[in-house]
């Protein structure tokens, strides 16, 4: 693998930046692989790369049926937060944030991790309310999270308008300072460029089309567009179409698929130094390093796989940022899109074994999968190789929508849901 670093950079300049090699090989698949991980996002190729790297599994396939990052994690609005309410959802979301503070260093690419601060608004009392629950809870499970006062919030993000006349008027904040954004495409290059330098075989345009199982039941192997690839461990991580693809293995999961929409305006010099959500009028907004201002909404009403959403959800959205942040309000719009979100009763991922042996799941994400991407990955991989869960992701299992024990993040989830 190629090292990327300053002295690299003047290198090639000195001969016309022309002896850059590719950042991951064009593979062809194999007939067998030790691992298969069906989805060629974050999650899918972090998890290859730590199976590589960590559990020294190398003989692995991620098998993309588009383009690598062309999925959710090249379409999110790329906010990192784990002020998540419950124990378990705390560590889980911590264990990536601490992950993601040293995951340019640990892939040698800049995934451009600002940790800008992310402030969640409240605009009633319940909100209050809500907002200083939370607070507590993450300070008693080592998560750093504060309450500011209106006059605090507007000090921190000084476009926020407090004006008390507004229809939702600012009460106060919950901040945590260690939360941010980061470059969704850099992430999904890093992991592919680094899984592929330890072996790893990243297979765009090859969709699986079914998942074969021996006569005790376990997993074979996949059928794809580019033929049938024998393995007995597969790992999906195929987001909003993670309950297609284990409907091939007659594994029913408890997801619905929406699509949520975000948009970006034309860029402008930095003016937005953090980022802010709301989820009373379900609008969130960031500035990206293009000067971009990124918005993003809450889901659609209505179930789909469509990669587009209702006019009038983005409408809605606008309008909101509009009050909260007037100085907005001439901005042209640069463009807009969806993606698929896979949202569970409880709003808390699944990481786990399912009932196939050989055959595991991560997904379930809702909104919240590309803040959990190096954390999940780390954790998904440590449970196909070992063939059981990690600690962090224990609770995370599919069992639990029949036992009861459920991890209710709805109102911590924020504006998706």
């Amino acid at each position: 693998m190629q090292f990327f670093s300053a002295f690299s950079l003047f290198r090639h300049g000195l001969g016309r930046h022309q002896g850059w090699q590719r950042q991951w090989r064009r593979a062809s698949p194999k007939p067998s692989y030790d691992a298969i991980i069906v989805g060629g996002g974050g999650h899918g190729l972090g998890a290859a790369y730590y199976l590589a790297k960590v559990h020294g599994i190398r003989n692995v396939a991620v098998l993309e049926k588009g383009w690598i990052g062309g999925g959710n994690t090249g379409r999110n609005t790329t906010i990192i937060r784990s002020n998540y309410l419950f124990g378990e959802s705390a560590a889980l979301y911590d264990h990536a944030l601490k992950m993601w503070e040293g995951l340019s260093q640990e892939l040698n690419y800049n995934v451009m991790f600002s940790a800008r601060g992310v402030m969640m608004l409240a605009h009633n009392i319940h909100d209050v309310q809500v907002a200083k629950r939370h607070v507590h809870a993450n300070r008693i499970n080592g998560v750093d999270n504060e309450w500011v006062t209106a006059e605090q919030a507007k000090e921190f993000c000084p476009p926020l308008n407090i004006d008390p006349n507004v229809r939702y008027p600012v009460l106060g904040a919950a901040l945590q300072r260690r939360g941010g954004t980061a470059r969704h495409d850099a992430v999904a290059w890093g992991y592919a460029r680094a899984a592929d330098a330890l072996g790893v075989d990243i297979v765009e345009n090859c969709e699986v089309t079914g998942i074969k199982r021996d006569a005790a039941g376990a997993v074979s192997g996949v059928e794809t567009t580019r033929g049938f690839i024998a393995s007995k461990r597969v790992g999906v991580s195929a987001a909003g179409h993670s309950s297609v693809v284990l409907d091939m293995a007659h594994v029913r999961l408890p997801l619905e698929s929406y699509p949520l929409q975000a948009l970006v305006s034309e860029p402008v010099k930095p003016v937005f130094p953090c980022v802010v959500m709301s989820n009373t009028i379900h609008a969130y907004i960031s500035q990206s390093d293009k000067g971009e201002l990124v918005i993003g909404a809450g889901t659609d009403a209505y179930t789909s796989y469509t990669q587009r959403g209702g006019l009038h959800i983005a409408a809605h959205t606008l309008a909101a940022i509009c009050e909260l942040f007037p100085q907005f309000r001439r901005m042209r719009m640069l463009r807009n899109w969806g993606g698929i979100v896979d949202v569970t009763p409880d709003r808390s991922p699944i990481i786990a074994k399912t009932p196939v042996p050989g055959l595991y799941v991560n997904c379930g994400w809702g909104t919240g999968g590309f803040k959990a991407t190096p954390g999940a990955a780390h954790l998904f991989a440590h449970t196909i190789a070992r063939d059981e869960p990690h600690p962090i992701n224990a609770p995370f299992t599919i069992e639990r929508f029949r036992d009861g024990y459920l991890i209710d993040e709805a109102a911590a989830a924020a504006v998706a849901h």
